[in-house]
């Protein structure tokens, strides 16, 4: 059963890991019409998905 945990909390860190890259290369390559709170908001979002990418990352190890 743990091993599922494992490869489960692999594949959430992958996607928060992925998402947060290609958000923050959208939100540089794009966010150039929007308002400066905007970019900063969405660029924060970003931050926060790597962080949780790193936090889940923790998790996992812990599980072995």
């Amino acid at each position: 059963m743990q091993k599922i945990f494992k490869v489960l909390a692999s594949i959430a860190a992958w996607v928060l890991f992925l998402l947060g890259i290609t958000g923050m290369v959208w939100t540089c390559v794009a966010g150039w019409k929007e308002t400066n709170f905007e970019i900063i908001a969405w660029f924060s979002l970003w931050v926060v998905t790597l962080a949780l990418s790193v936090v889940v990352m923790k998790l996992r190890q812990t599980l072995e």
